[in-house]
């Protein structure tokens, strides 16, 4: 306990250092920002910043980037509740019954109700993190070369089984994403692979280009494409919630909280699928269910805190093992390694400023989006008047300028672009963009994890299931398989993601 409180003590010295404050806002404001626009998303956000965090130290550039994250689930919920637009795919829920809300004039309720149990989440999220990072790391310290192959096979499944559409699709991705991940230079023979004798290419594809044009540029030629309609913004009264709201909100945010904190964690979890999950639990157990769509005060609780306890809590196996639950966590790894940090157990030995600074950020940044939420709801709506044709440009020119300062070189702008191209492929075969950059980034990894394995077995495959940890990390992945296949988990999950694009 008292190491712990030490450790925390070490975190807060780090995160209030006025640069890391600094950088906290930034990214708590630009979060909130890029949640009540439309069309933009924390996921081409931060994988766009990524060349910003070159000129800066590591601990900063990380706690900006987690601000973002955390920050785009609250700005999505304002313009879900007001205009009934969503800015993040993890508030397209809120709409149901926020914007209802509104429309019978408890919009501040709404928002005040969305903010409090935000932050609530965040804290317990939080608090999460801090009691299961040394277990896990210690757990994590256990693993040999096979354990680590097996828990990457897990994610890579796991990253099919939660990814949205068609799971055959999903698979596909993963597979293309693994074939990019072998371009560049074999580590263990030096051979050049894949690299069409393109000089550029003989360290592999870089990271950020990849998320820039996959993420950020497809986004944008997407988002021109559709016609987003928006309603009349809900003038605001009273942010004060009554007493029967209060009394219905506060189960409601309790077990939404509960739910985004265990989805978080698991691989290919986060807040859409935490806030989908809440709302779903929330209209099932209600003595009401026909309310829900109506404007149910339990409607807005739930999926707001569990989107936001889900985003604290995906930080934790990307923290202590060093695998990412979903495609934002795959950018935080990659931003870890442009940093010169090797994402894993050893982070809190060896890097423990930057390990418990980040986590100690995380409720400075959750207190700060309550004060940059509330008061200034007037003029994060007033932005929404600003039509995307005139923003597309300059998130364009802002991905190019970013790539291009990755090495000064022209060849990354061109990868940008091509990249660009392929994402709005994705999209148009319906393929999911986030399968592809898990195994973009897990495969190198599971590789080299694989040839230790086999090197230090002399060849023998047998070493991944008599070691306990790796027999059971297949074990579990043999089982997500077979549910996978099972046809009334495969009927709930189209239901579920009928819903959500829906």
């Amino acid at each position: 306990m008292f190491d712990l409180l030490s450790n925390l003590w070490m975190g807060a010295t780090v995160a209030l250092t006025p640069m890391n404050i600094l950088l906290c806002l930034v990214g708590a404001t630009v979060g909130t920002l890029i949640g009540v626009l439309p069309g933009i998303g924390s996921l081409a956000t931060i994988a766009m910043l990524l060349p910003i965090t070159f000129g800066l130290p590591p601990v900063g550039a990380l706690i900006m980037l987690a601000g973002i994250y955390y920050g785009a689930q609250y700005g999505g919920s304002t313009t879900s509740i007001l205009v009934n637009l969503p800015g993040e795919a993890s508030s397209v829920v809120t709409c149901l019954d926020g914007y209802q809300m509104a429309r019978r004039g408890r919009a501040g309720a709404a928002l005040s109700i969305s903010a409090v149990g935000s932050f609530f989440a965040g804290t317990i999220g939080t608090i999460i993190i801090v009691i299961f990072a040394e277990p896990l790391t210690r757990m994590a310290q256990k693993f040999g070369p096979a354990d680590y192959c097996s828990l990457m096979a897990l994610g890579l499944v796991a990253a099919v089984v939660l990814a949205s559409g068609s799971v055959t699709k999903a698979i596909a991705m993963v597979f293309l994403g693994l074939l990019f991940g072998l371009v560049g230079t074999d580590v263990n023979t030096g051979a050049q692979r894949f690299t069409f004798d393109v000089p550029e290419l003989s360290d592999g594809i870089d990271f950020a280009p990849i998320a820039m044009g996959l993420f950020g540029i497809a986004e944008i030629v997407v988002n021109l494409e559709r016609r987003m309609s928006r309603s009349g913004a809900v003038k605001l009264t009273s942010l004060w919630p009554t007493r029967e709201e209060m009394r219905r909100a506060i189960p409601a945010a309790l077990r939404g909280t509960a739910l985004g904190s265990i989805l978080g964690v698991l691989p290919g979890g986060g807040p859409t699928l935490g806030a989908f999950s809440a709302y779903t639990l929330e209209k099932k157990i209600s003595r009401n269910p026909g309310e829900f769509g109506k404007g149910a005060v339990e409607g807005v609780a739930a999926p707001e805190a569990a989107n936001n306890a889900a985003a604290q809590t995906s930080f934790i196996p990307m923290l202590t093992l060093g695998i990412p639950s979903n495609a934002v966590m795959a950018l935080m790894v990659g931003a870890m390694i442009i940093q010169g940090i090797q994402p894993g157990p050893e982070v809190m030995t060896k890097k423990p400023d930057l390990f418990w600074g980040m986590i100690a950020s995380m409720w400075i940044g959750n207190l700060m989006l309550v004060v940059i939420n509330l008061p200034m709801i007037g003029m994060w709506v007033k932005l929404l008047t600003v039509p995307y044709r005139f923003l597309a440009p300059a998130i364009l020119l802002f991905c190019c300028i970013g790539a291009y300062s990755l090495q000064n070189s022209t060849f990354h702008v061109a990868q940008v672009a091509i990249f660009g191209v392929l994402g709005y492929i994705f999209v148009r075969l319906g393929c999911e963009g986030a399968p592809f950059l898990l195994g973009l980034v897990l495969g190198p990894q599971m590789e080299e994890y694989f040839r230790r394995a086999m090197l230090l077995s002399r060849g023998d495959p047998m070493v991944f299931i008599q070691r306990p940890i790796s027999l059971g990390l297949l074990i579990a992945t043999a089982i997500l398989l077979v549910l996978m296949a099972l046809p009334s988990i495969k009927k709930a999950r189209e239901q579920a993601f009928q819903e959500e694009d829906g």
